[in-house]
């Protein structure tokens, strides 16, 4: 079940933090660290060499010897900020042993430092230390104001998360909540821990006894719900809950991902429809209306909820969220609908945070460059691109190619490819894009030779197979091999309306009139494309259906008045629309 019951801990730990309304119960927030107490060390001649020594020896790769110093100069001079920087040292080194003894040593050094005793129960979990760890959180719990220490509980949970032996670790969670056993928040840290073993009995025994405490706890709610093992009752659930308490909004969004989750996209449209109308700006539910938007398939309702999302990060600056995937999506909706420089606009927005879709953009901005007659300046955006991965620096030689081709300039592309491919002569993907432009060119057998080295280097690429059967077919040449191949495509990718394409035209060359139509509609039906409604009216000419064929070519017009293929087989078979 997707939406698990999430305890709030410190923003600095790694698992989401719920929003503040989550529980009615007052949490406080961590006290601010206690200021180390420093020893009045006298940075003598001899100290400052052995410190510097040891950082010099440390960048050049070694850690022993600069270790050991940074653990004798702790010792002795009682510095605690040595210690630390011989754990630094220690986990640069990925040396844990050495790491937590230097821990224990800063612990030692600085009993009342935070920082020291965070690292100290990070280490000791790991290391499933947990006699060491037990003492430490019962004594945090013991210590903390009770407006604080259900923050100290849930801290305990995260910290235990780590533990390899999670039996262990639940039976120490036992024994440290024992005395806090009237709280709401031991009993869902129980229950969530016994979940974690799969006693689903006593999670939901202690999920109920949580619901006893606070009926109206969305974190109980939700507990209850993860632990029930039926996704129908966690939903009845979710639902009973919220006709009760209406506002319950982590609740409702736990419940509308469970919608999603069984594509039920309707009712969860309402729940996120419902959490947008009270926050309008709210971050996660338009983005959430974004991908649902998507989903259905509802372009205009997509774009709408992703730009908004957009516009809520840009007012919320510090949000660490990252806008690149809307901003692609938002990107190829514009260019849908043939608006290429609001697309160009929603791609310029995107950073450097991810390189993958970074690269991705602005390649992109070129391919959007050269659709509007700016071949030049697309290529030297290109050409300033200097990703360090060899497949990515393969995409730009395939994207600067396909600017070429796209423009007419086949020779070029060429000359391209053939540069890019003398430096990866096993990419398969620039091997593809050389032999369809050596066909251009005319250069069949070099065109056949590429492909079968695609072949050999990818052998579950249905393009290749598909591409030379093609080939062969559009020749009316070697048919029974033709087939073969494209029928090998088809079993690797049945679905693919371009390889049914392949497959309808082989069926024409071969003179199976009746096969041929049948594959070419159900390739046209999956995708109007307008070179399979100009197969499609070819064969229909050739059963006599004329009225047919000039449907079909029309629709192909209408798609694409410039196509070559809509041309050349008009004049060949001497007819006009």
């Amino acid at each position: 079940m997707s939406a698990c019951a999430v305890a709030p801990q410190k923003p600095a730990e790694s698992v989401a933090t719920p929003p503040a309304e989550v529980e009615a119960t007052p949490v406080a927030e961590a006290p601010a660290p206690v200021p180390e107490v420093l020893p009045n060390t006298e940075l003598t001649g001899d100290l400052l060499f052995r410190l510097t020594k040891a950082e010099l020896e440390f960048k050049q790769g070694q850690w022993q010897g600069p270790y050991i110093t940074m653990m004798a100069l702790a010792q002795q001079t009682r510095d605690p900020r040595l210690a630390r920087r011989a754990v630094e040292m220690a986990l640069t080194a990925r040396q844990n042993g050495e790491a937590l003894s230097a821990v224990r040593l800063w612990r030692s050094l600085a009993p009342d430092s935070d920082e020291a005793t965070q690292y100290f129960l990070g280490f000791a979990v790991v290391a499933d230390s947990l006699d060491e760890a037990e003492v430490v959180f019962e004594q945090r719990l013991k210590d903390a104001p009770p407006a604080a220490r259900p923050l100290a509980m849930f801290q305990m949970q995260q910290f235990l998360l780590r533990a390899k032996d999670k039996s262990a670790a639940f039976k120490l969670e036992e024994r440290v909540l024992m005395p806090y056993e009237g709280t709401l928040e031991a009993h869902l840290i129980l229950a969530q821990g016994a979940f974690g073993l799969n006693d689903l009995a006593r999670a939901r025994e202690e999920a109920a006894k949580a619901m006893a405490i606070k009926p109206d706890s969305e974190l109980a709610i939700l507990t209850t719900a993860q632990v029930s093992g039926d996704i129908e009752a966690a939903m009845q659930m979710l639902t009973g809950f919220l006709e009760k308490y209406p506002n319950a909004r982590e609740v409702r969004a736990a419940y509308a991902r469970i919608l999603v989750d069984n594509k039920q996209f309707d009712e969860a449209r309402k729940q996120f429809l419902i959490l947008l109308k009270d926050q309008p700006d709210n971050i996660a539910t338009l983005y959430a209306l974004g991908v649902m938007g998507m989903q259905n398939n509802d372009l205009p309702e997509a774009e709408k909820y992703f730009s908004r999302f957009v516009g809520a990060l840009e007012d919320h600056p510090n949000d660490e969220r990252d806008p690149a995937k809307a901003l692609m999506i938002l990107s190829q909706i514009a260019e849908q609908r043939g608006d290429v420089d609001q697309a160009y606009s929603w791609l310029e927005k995107i950073e450097g945070g991810d390189e993958k879709i970074y690269l991705a953009a602005r390649m992109k901005m070129s391919v959007l460059l050269a659709r509007k007659g700016n071949v030049d300046q697309a290529r030297q955006q290109l050409a300033e691109l200097k990703p360090t991965d060899p497949a990515d620096q393969a995409q730009v030689f395939q994207t600067d190619a396909q600017l070429l081709r796209d423009a007419g300039d086949h020779r070029a592309a060429y000359v391209v490819l053939e540069n890019a491919i003398k430096r990866y002569p096993d990419n398969p993907d620039l091997l593809y894009d050389f032999a369809l432009v050596a066909e251009k060119l005319g250069q069949l057998e070099l065109m056949e030779k590429s492909l079968r080295q695609v072949m050999i280097a990818a052998p579950d690429n249905q393009h290749a197979y598909n591409a030379l059967g093609y080939s062969l077919a559009e020749r009316n040449e070697r048919l029974p091999e033709a087939h073969a191949l494209i029928d090998k495509a088809m079993q690797m990718a049945p679905g693919d309306p371009f390889i049914m394409d392949s497959m309808g035209w082989v069926q024409f060359r071969m003179g199976n009139l009746s096969e041929a139509e049948s594959f070419l509609r159900r390739a046209y039906a999956l995708r109007n494309d307008p070179e399979i409604a100009v197969h499609l009216g070819e064969v229909l000419h050739a059963k006599g259906d004329l009225a047919g064929a000039q449907k079909m070519w029309k629709e192909a017009q209408a798609k694409d008045p410039k196509n070559d293929a809509l041309k050349s087989t008009l004049a060949r078979l001497k007819q006009s629309l």
